[in-house]
């Protein structure tokens, strides 16, 4: 793996600076001619050029997007005034062009959401033909909806707000991975595709669990039923749920089984995990309930508070997450922790949306 560092930016505590890289093979050779034809010999329009830029959430998953695609990675220069106020530079022309920023809703989730704000204006203001942030881990995607167990019922719904905020920043369009409620998209008034993770998943149980024809998909709650159903389906394989009751917050109160995983292998398969309480437990309940192996596999590993911990000491054999979220210094720290690389999928999307193709294709196939 690669780092940015490595290649084409430097980075401090107070600025984030992306120059130039080498060009590996421009993806894009064609995009000069205004009309093209597609596979069904058709004419189709073609977009203007394209422009990729990181924000300073995970600049290792944009070189390697833009490494795919064949570019470079836009100049920018992002920083902190010395009264925290975040500052943004573009430093090249986006005038007419197809824009898109990548930047993931994790580590200073407020700083990076401020930063990824203020780059889409400093990119729309600046006469760029379309902007799209590419949020491979959407944040605030938890607070979806007021919580009806509460006492109360003036929560906020905080992911309303974050996309009225980037629709008003200026983006035109948004490319997200696993939403926690799918139901988000309908928050926005611009176009919203919410990639999936699972033909990668899929990919990935098939390459590395030798007795995977024999395994049981489990969910570690009753919300995630609809995501490991569609899984073992494709899988041919049976699925299990777990049924849980919270007392509060990031605490679980109690479990259930709902399933057989006697002598067999186990997988717990969610979108997300924070303090992995539940992940963790679930993998108790499961070896408890005779399971021969259980393995984990997330979409986003957010792995705050005591996650780490727990994982080292729970039954896992494996847990596996995508890197929508940066995960080399939990690897390194915890080493059941294994990485699932998404930058092609989001590469692909990029390119087809770039080109005005269809992106369902994303949807059960991974790209090469």
């Amino acid at each position: 793996m690669h780092s940015c560092c490595e290649r084409n930016a430097s980075i401090d505590r107070d600025s984030v600076t992306f120059n130039n890289v080498v060009n590996v093979g421009n993806a894009f050779e064609t995009i000069e001619s205004s009309e093209s034809k597609s596979k069904n010999g058709l004419k189709t329009k073609r977009m203007p050029n394209i422009k990729v830029f990181s924000g300073s959430s995970h600049p290792d998953l944009a070189q390697k997007v833009v490494e795919r695609l064949g570019i470079n990675v836009g100049k920018a220069v992002l920083k902190k005034f010395s009264n925290q106020e975040t500052s943004v530079e573009i430093g090249e022309s986006v005038r007419g062009e197809d824009v898109y920023i990548i930047q993931s809703g994790c580590g200073e989730v407020n700083d990076n959401l401020m930063e990824l704000l203020i780059m889409i204006n400093a990119c729309k203001i600046a006469s760029a033909a379309r902007v799209t942030a590419v949020i491979p881990c959407f944040p605030y995607a938890r607070q979806d909806k007021k919580d009806k167990a509460s006492l109360q019922s003036r929560a906020p719904i905080s992911a309303k707000l974050v996309s009225n905020m980037l629709t008003v920043s200026g983006a035109d369009h948004i490319i997200t991975m696993d939403l926690h409620a799918s139901q988000i998209q309908g928050f926005f008034d611009i176009p919203v595709d919410n990639l999936y993770a699972e033909p990668a998943v899929l990919k990935w149980i098939k390459e590395n669990i030798p007795n995977w024809r024999d395994c049981v998909i489990v969910s570690p709650d009753a919300g995630g039923a609809k995501r490991v159903t569609s899984i073992a389906d494709r899988l041919n394989v049976d699925f299990a749920l777990i049924h849980k009751e919270r007392k509060k917050a990031n605490e679980v109160a109690s479990m259930v089984l709902v399933g057989d995983v006697t002598q067999r292998t186990a997988i717990l398969v969610d979108d997300m995990a924070d303090t992995c309480g539940t992940m963790c437990h679930a993998a108790e309940k499961l070896k408890e309930a005779g399971a021969a192996e259980v393995y984990a596999i997330l979409t986003h590993g957010i792995f705050s508070g005591p996650a780490l911990p727990r994982i080292n000491n729970a039954s896992f054999k494996a847990l596996v997450v995508t890197n929508t979220i940066p995960q080399d210094k939990n690897m390194k720290e915890c080493p059941k922790i294994q990485c699932i690389d998404i930058s092609m999928i989001l590469a692909e999307a990029i390119r087809r949306t770039h080109n005005g193709e269809s992106v369902s294709y994303l949807f059960s196939h991974v790209p090469m």
